[in-house]
């Protein structure tokens, strides 16, 4: 821990075992009102509401919740949940419509399959990853979103990973190459010089040739959107712990480099970086997102980049201890379902802005419980 956060611990420490008694207490409730509901966003701060989804792909951020709670507490409770939850997920895996096989399972399979060691649990994962791999457009070497043909987004960078990991499960080249040339477009066509993000990249279907970038969620195919960065900082270092390859760890730190640039003093970033002043609107779901990433991408550098990891680790802390603020937790408003507030699913749609997103409550929880292992021997709750 570097001497900034270790002044900011001492003032979040107890906020970080406050957060996780929230989330335990809000998604015990959850499961237990809605059983075996998934929902995506809140609506007035409640998690069932009549609004649209856009796509179904938050399954694996509940589930996730639920193995961080068991495997932070104990308790054979969280562990049931969390196995049980996880099985209502099983029959996704041969999901052809979405690009987010990678979300919804390696939240939930790969902690249940770390915690057996059962065949049966990675056998999930391989499926999973296949499936997604027949999204794979070989004109383009990209992996199709589940929008168009077209269309590669930002957001697979996050579910590449599962596609790399049934490959070295399998010892299947290929697959690991089909991934390996995902990630190598993305670079080339999403990530910008700045190491800012684009959302989308529409491609030609008959020659595989690149023709632009756009956006479904940004505020235009040149800004950056804040979450898509986040994305990509944390997805690329996920595949560097597949690959090892130094291009992809590069990208991840001129991703991680361009949010805190972007960030400037604010830890807290606006829902796109290039919004306008009427609409910049918080998302405290790409702060969590990013502080879980950042916390990752700091552990990787060290010991050869102390330098880097230390300013990766300090930003991190900074997010958590803002967001670890009444502006932002709900714990002192019972009837809001979620843990995290101020987030933003789709701004233009107008779906779930200024409200609790499963997946801000997730890298939320997930950023706290990496936070908590930064001090060696510190007794867990």
């Amino acid at each position: 821990m570097t001497p900034s956060s270790a002044i900011l611990w001492s003032t979040l420490e107890p906020r970080l075992g406050r957060a996780i008694d929230l989330a335990a207490s809000r998604v015990a409730r959850l499961v237990t009102t809605q059983p075996g509901s998934f929902p995506i966003y809140t609506v007035n701060g409640r998690w069932r509401h009549s609004g649209e989804s856009w796509t179904d792909w938050c399954g694996g951020f509940l589930a996730g919740m639920a193995w961080i709670l068991a495997n932070r507490t104990g308790e054979p409770a969280w562990r049931s949940r969390a196995e049980e939850l996880s099985l209502k997920l099983a029959p996704r895996r041969h999901d052809r419509a979405v690009h987010d096989l990678g979300f919804i399972f390696l939240n939930s399979y790969r902690p249940w399959h770390r915690a057996t060691g059962e065949a049966a649990l990675l056998d999930v994962l391989i499926e999973a990853g296949r499936t997604l791999a027949l999204r794979y457009n070989p004109k383009g070497r990209y992996l199709r979103s589940f929008l168009a043909p077209d269309s590669l987004f930002i957001d697979i960078m996050m579910n590449v990973p599962i596609i790399f990991l049934a490959a070295r499960a399998t010892g299947d080249q290929a697959l690991h190459d089909l991934a390996v040339a995902h990630c190598r477009t993305t670079e080339r066509v999403l990530v910008r010089g700045d190491g800012g993000t684009a959302h989308e990249g529409i491609f030609d279907l008959e020659t595989g040739q690149f023709l632009r970038q756009s956006t479904q969620q940004g505020v235009a195919a040149d800004s950056t959107w804040t979450r898509g960065l986040a994305w990509s900082l944390y997805g690329f270092g996920q595949v560097h712990e597949f690959t090892a390859d130094p291009a992809d760890q590069a990208v991840a730190w001129r991703n991680a480099d361009c949010f805190l640039e972007r960030s400037g003093a604010s830890p807290i970033p606006p829902w796109d970086f290039d919004a306008p002043a009427g609409s910049r609107l918080d998302d405290s779901s790409a702060a969590a997102i990013a502080a879980s990433g950042l916390l990752s991408l700091a552990e990787a550098a060290r010991p050869s980049d102390a330098v880097r990891a230390d300013r990766y680790e300090t930003h991190a802390i900074r997010i958590l201890d803002a967001l670890l603020q009444d502006r932002y937790m709900a714990w002192n408003e019972p009837e809001w379902d979620g843990v995290l507030k101020h987030g933003v699913y789709h701004f233009h749609k107008r779906l779930g802005v200024d409200e609790s997103v499963m997946w801000g409550d997730f890298f939320l929880l997930e950023a706290v419980e990496k936070a908590l292992e930064l001090v060696p021997g510190r007794a867990r709750f």
